[in-house]
């Protein structure tokens, strides 16, 4: 009854954290003449072109009603000296139509709808000056407004001191606070390849050497060190200062929430099982927030922890060096094995790749972060003592360039990382079966978990295989949702074959968030020569028995009593036509129009489809369009 009882009152939690099922919502009454009286909800973050923030609402207004209302928006404002003075708290009235968050539609990869609807954000606009009044209200939390504060002003100190030569500073900015703006995206890739990723995106590492840095500096102030509740409340309001001040992920909320317990339990002289102040931190977070679930972070982090704290203890007794140094090296590597024993599988499941050699760049990576992470803290501390300052940030400069050209070099390494790996929820799940039974009949000694393995083992076998043979028996063409250069490929069993703009391919961002995901979703591991190449102004495509045709200029038709058949007529690139021009010589079963086009032309050749009763598809509203070929 109790676990019954326990379960209903997390589906009511779920039900109500879902804004939809919430009378107030603003997307119950929004209509796109009104006008919203908005808060700005944090600080802005600058990209190219435009600052983002999250927007909450307050009102909706129009001339003949009111609505009290509440949910947040994605905001994106266009540069400009407005703009650059818009603070956290900042009132604001909009009046602009709200869009849909959507999906790109591109098979395999990233799906922000779902994403951002998990953070219960449904709707995104982009303003520019004249889309928004500024009031002179700020209504700004004051705990809040706190701690942005101490955020700025740490990377005040940091930008005083570190050059971001070579992605010095974004590295520096991201280990200490988790602050990922100024990052080096070719950086990021490393670490991640290297599988390292982890010292750069806050986690209960930090939050773990942090406490342990001020339980020794509060165990050394005379009269504190004997005050437990002293020390506690101090210990927490570092502790949750420092998770708000990184934005608060999954990661360091589980840490924090963790070691809230173990320090009550320390306080009151009860100290749980690591196991209990696990479950009861993921129990009160999920309380708080149930689509944490979905978080990949705090699957990552659980999962981590579970490992380190089940397997450390048996991996490190394997082996026991009377050598200091190789004893120390031994515990390190004994940690990284078994958080990566227990990850891995989830960590193909998402990223698609294996770091073959983590341990080496482990054992180089997270001691020397772990200094620098002190170092920075002692350079906030200190940064108005201007040679003591200049010492440790020349130690942090020096000390980040050495990791990152390691990891560089670690990567360079042939088959230092096994990519392009397919994982699908089936094959994740008796993957881990798998190692988890295999673990277990290792540990235990028990027949019945080998069986359970072996079992997993077949079921993991044959789901691959029933992949590979679905692999080999398609015959697809996917034009990509990408916004401004023409991305196709065709596949035809393991086989793929791009067309498209040059610069796409050359293009590493691109390559690996659009094409990357969608051949390995594919199964598609072997390039074909393309004989086609671009510009593509009218050319006919043959794939098999279907047809393709590319139009991306202006053109003209002749009239033709013989009219060519057609499959696909894409048209790219906002060329200057008429549809009823096009259909007097060709006749296609599908008129596509890609992303590169503007909304406003898409809108008229669609308008001119519906009348012609052609069967028309907007990549840049529909997603990407796939078609099967057999």
């Amino acid at each position: 009854m109790l676990l019954s009882i326990i379960l209903l009152l997390g589906m009511m939690l779920t039900w109500n954290k879902n804004l939809h099922h919430h009378q107030n919502w603003y997307g119950h009454f929004y209509k796109k003449e009104q006008a919203i009286l908005v808060r700005i909800d944090e600080p802005l973050t600058e990209k190219e072109k435009t600052f983002k923030t999250i927007i909450a609402v307050k009102k909706i207004v129009s001339e003949k009603e009111k609505h009290t209302a509440f949910g947040d928006i994605l905001v994106y404002f266009k540069k400009g000296n407005k703009a650059s003075n818009l603070k956290y708290g900042d009132i604001i009235w909009i009046k602009k139509p709200l869009q849909n968050i959507t999906n790109s539609g591109n098979p395999g990869s990233f799906n922000n709808q779902q994403y951002q609807s998990f953070q219960q954000i449904y709707h995104q606009v982009y303003l520019t000056e004249k889309d928004y009044i500024v009031t002179k209200k700020n209504e700004a939390n004051k705990l809040r407004k706190t701690v942005y504060s101490l955020r700025d002003f740490t990377l005040y100190v940091l930008k005083q001191n570190l050059s971001n030569k070579n992605g010095i500073l974004g590295i520096a900015e991201a280990l200490l606070i988790g602050y990922k703006n100024d990052l080096d995206s070719t950086l990021t890739q490393a670490y991640s390849k290297a599988g390292v990723v982890h010292i750069i995106a806050i986690s209960g590492l930090h939050l773990g050497l942090i406490y342990g840095l001020l339980l020794w500096l509060l165990n050394r102030i005379p009269y504190v060190h004997k005050n437990e509740w002293i020390k506690a409340l101090i210990l927490l309001s570092c502790l949750w200062i420092f998770s708000l001040m990184t934005g608060a992920s999954a990661s360091v909320l589980r840490s924090a929430v963790m070691f809230t317990c173990i320090i009550f339990g320390n306080v009151m002289n009860r100290k749980a099982s690591i196991y209990n102040s696990l479950a009861a931190s993921a129990f009160l977070l999920l309380c708080f927030n149930p689509y944490l679930l979905w978080d990949v972070g705090f699957q990552l982090s659980y999962l981590a922890i579970i490992g380190i704290v089940w397997l450390q203890k048996p991996i490190q007794n394997l082996f026991s060096p009377k050598n200091i140094i190789l004893l120390k090296i031994w515990e390190m590597s004994s940690i990284t094995i078994a958080a990566q024993l227990i990850t891995f599988p989830i960590c193909i499941y998402y990223f698609h790749q294996f770091p073959n050699l983590f341990l080496l760049s482990n054992l180089i990576a997270v001691p020397l972060s772990t200094i620098i992470l002190f170092a920075e803290i002692f350079l906030v501390v200190f940064y108005k003592i201007s040679f003591l300052a200049k010492l440790i940030s020349t130690f942090i400069f020096y000390a980040i360039r050495f990791i990152n050209e390691t990891i560089v070099q670690i990567n360079n390494i042939p088959f230092s990382i096994w990519d392009n790996i397919y994982a699908d929820a089936w094959s994740t799940i008796f993957l881990y079966g798998i190692v988890v039974f295999g673990l277990c009949w290792i540990l235990e000694h028990q027949k019945q978990f080998f069986k359970l393995s072996l079992f997993c083992s077949l079921l993991f076998f044959g789901n691959y295989a029933f992949a590979e043979i679905k692999a080999l028996q398609q015959h697809k063409l996917i034009i990509y949702n990408n916004a401004h250069q023409l991305a196709i490929d065709y596949f035809y069993k393991n086989n793929y074959q791009f067309l498209g703009d040059t610069s796409v391919e050359n293009d590493t961002k691109i390559n690996s968030f659009l094409l990357k995901p969608s051949r390995i979703y594919h199964r598609a591991n072997h390039p074909q020569e393309k004989n086609i190449k671009p510009p593509f102004h009218k050319q006919i495509i043959s794939f098999k028995n279907k047809r393709l045709m590319i139009i991306d200029k202006a053109c003209k038709f002749q009239p033709n009593q013989q009219k060519i058949d057609i499959d696909v007529l894409l048209i790219s690139k906002n060329p200057r036509l008429h549809i009823s021009d096009i259909i007097c010589a060709i006749k296609p079963k599908w008129i596509v129009m890609d992303a590169s086009n503007n909304l406003w032309k898409t809108s008229k050749w669609k308008k001119e489809c519906e009348a012609l009763n052609l069967r028309c598809f907007s990549i840049k509203d529909q997603g990407a369009f796939v078609m099967n070929m057999q």
